[in-house]
């Protein structure tokens, strides 16, 4: 079976219709100023045909036009004027909106992945996330700001034509006009929009994942020259952009004949129009005057229709980020955040038959039982790949547990407010995240309106104080993108100042001292040890030398912990 590519159409449209919410008034006045604008520009020449046809008149070729040759000049240069207004507030309105809406979607996805973080965003990749961020809500704009007016105003003013042509000229050309408006504004860009859709589809796909390999390629840049696999690299991003290139191609070929064609069929309609307006006027079924009136005014609707058959060639990547942003903001998370629930000031935690597993059938953890309590610092031993670290995010609920209780001073986990867990548990992870701005302004992090005092003793605490006030601008000094200004030791300890800042009671660290020097970790252990009596500590390591401090020590094999 085929697997499906994306939404529907319209079904992505109604979805990102509905986020328009307060702002459809807006919308509505767009879509006015748009409908006026073009029937204005389209007074231009309507009223010098008009002209023609008292000329005409005037000559005995036709039926007189009452109209005064100084209404007909006011009334042309009158639209002109009006259309430059009119066309202004339209712009104005699609992109106000365009931009409000753009600024709402990024809150709105930030939002998501708070909610999806960090269980889901562990398996997505964070350069495809980026594109999502920039280039696909960049291409949304195209939808609010070029493609929802746009439709609106060709039907109004395809009515609007059809009706005026009618009454002024003959329902015969006013019938070759709609057939026009149909085909040119319905037939062909539901055609086009077909054929171009997977390739739509396939250019935003390659699109995200050209942009992760590269943007990895780029963090990792230093560790390629060091390993001397600058070619290999080198080969990989060209063959990704060959792929991209081709589907770049692939989608703009078709955009291109989607266009001929169209220009093709708006042809044919004119010299339609023009033959059945010779027909009638030959039958002495029309007046030449009025003839020449309707035509021109047929002659110049088709810009509308036009606008909206041109859609699908930017539709397709549209619809194809479109769909992308509505699978995030739609996914469901692994864990839905407790609100409302208990809360608690931790004492002690008991885990009794916990069992979990990433995927059904394939359990990591298997009937764990563990407690501690406050005054304690338990240490948890095995090696790389044993369900350490799943441990302690299962503590701190980032998964949902398959089996057994978590329990802080006897109430379960599934039962606890989510803020007020994380109120009272910190962890540090292995890799530690730097914001490209200060030390201090990481710090704070933990404790917004900590004074200097506090982070001071927490980085000392850490055995990070005495290499912060040695940097040319101590704790003001940049961390760097990514923290790449310090090094991965640097950052391990910075993390651990945060822990011991944001004062929770208690914390788990993932291999605290594994980037770090044994001089270091002595201190970084002593530090815990001082801790020990205000606080709970679970201590994850593979080393077993970082045990030395623990009160008790568990040991993970195979998914099952057992007390040493």
């Amino acid at each position: 079976m085929k697997q499906k590519l994306r939404r529907s159409g319209a079904r992505i449209m109604a979805s990102l219709i509905v986020l328009l919410g307060s702002l459809s008034y807006i919308m509505i006045l767009a879509v006015i100023n748009g409908s006026a604008g073009f029937i204005t520009a389209m007074g231009v020449t309507v009223f010098g045909a008009t002209g023609v046809a008292k000329a005409l008149g005037i000559m005995g070729l036709c039926a007189p036009v009452t109209l005064s040759w100084g209404w007909i000049i006011g009334l042309a240069v009158g639209c002109g004027v009006v259309r430059g207004g009119l066309r202004y507030l339209e712009q104005y309105s699609n992109h106000y909106i365009a931009f409000k809406l753009l600024a709402v979607l990024r809150d709105k996805i930030f939002a998501a992945l708070r909610v999806l973080c960090p269980a889901k965003l562990e398996s997505k990749q964070k350069g495809s996330i980026i594109a999502m961020l920039t280039s696909d809500i960049e291409t949304l704009e195209v939808f609010y700001a070029h493609t929802i007016s746009p439709i609106c105003i060709a039907v109004l003013v395809s009515v609007a034509v059809f009706l005026f042509v009618g009454f002024v000229s003959s329902w015969y050309l006013a019938l070759v006009a709609l057939c026009g408006y149909i085909v040119i504004g319905i037939v062909v860009p539901v055609i086009s929009s077909s054929r171009l859709k997977e390739s739509g589809v396939n250019y935003r796909r390659e699109f995200a994942s050209f942009n992760s390999y590269f943007l990895d390629s780029i963090k990792g840049i230093k560790d390629i020259v060091i390993n001397n696999a600058e070619s290999e690299r080198e080969n990989e991003v060209n063959r990704r952009s060959d792929i991209l290139l081709k589907e770049t191609k692939r989608m703009k070929n078709g955009i291109t004949r989607a266009s001929a064609a169209t220009e093709l069929i708006v042809s044919l309609f004119i010299a339609a129009a023009l033959v059945a307006g010779i027909v009638l006027v030959s039958a002495d079924m029309l007046d030449l005057g009025a003839m020449i009136i309707g035509v021109v005014a047929i002659f110049g609707s088709f810009g509308p229709v036009l606008a909206v058959s041109a859609l699908p060639g930017n539709l397709t990547q549209t619809f194809a980020s479109g769909d992308r942003v509505l699978n995030l903001l739609q996914e469901k998370p692994a864990v839905t955040p407790v609100k409302g629930g208990k809360t608690f000031d931790y004492r002690q935690l008991d885990v009794d038959k916990l069992t979990f597993g990433y995927e059904r059938n394939a359990p990591v953890l298997k009937e764990v039982c563990m407690h501690a309590k406050r005054g304690e610092i338990i240490g948890i031993v095995g090696e790389s790949g044993c369900g350490k670290s799943t441990f302690l995010k299962l503590l701190l609920r980032f998964w949902e547990k398959d089996g057994g209780t978590i329990a802080y001073n006897g109430t379960d986990i599934d039962q606890i407010n989510s803020d007020n867990l994380l109120d009272n548990v910190t962890m540090v992870s292995q890799t530690t995240y730097l914001f490209d701005e200060s030390i201090e302004d990481n710090l704070r992090i933990a404790k917004p309106d900590a004074t200097m005092e506090e982070i001071e003793r927490a980085c000392k605490m850490a055995s990070v104080h005495d290499f912060i006030v040695s940097l040319p601008e101590g704790y003001k000094t940049q961390a760097g993108a990514m923290g790449d200004n310090l090094s991965a030791g640097e950052k391990q300890r910075i993390g651990l100042a945060r822990a011991f800042l944001k004062g929770s009671e208690l914390i788990l660290l993932d291999e605290p001292t594994s980037n770090v020097d044994s001089i270091n970790e002595g201190m970084i252990l002593r530090s815990l040890a001082e801790q020990k009596s205000k606080k709970s500590i679970i201590l994850v390591s593979h080393r077993e030398s970082t045990m030395a401090i623990a009160d008790r020590i568990y040991r993970v094999e195979n998914g099952v912990m057992t007390e040493v």
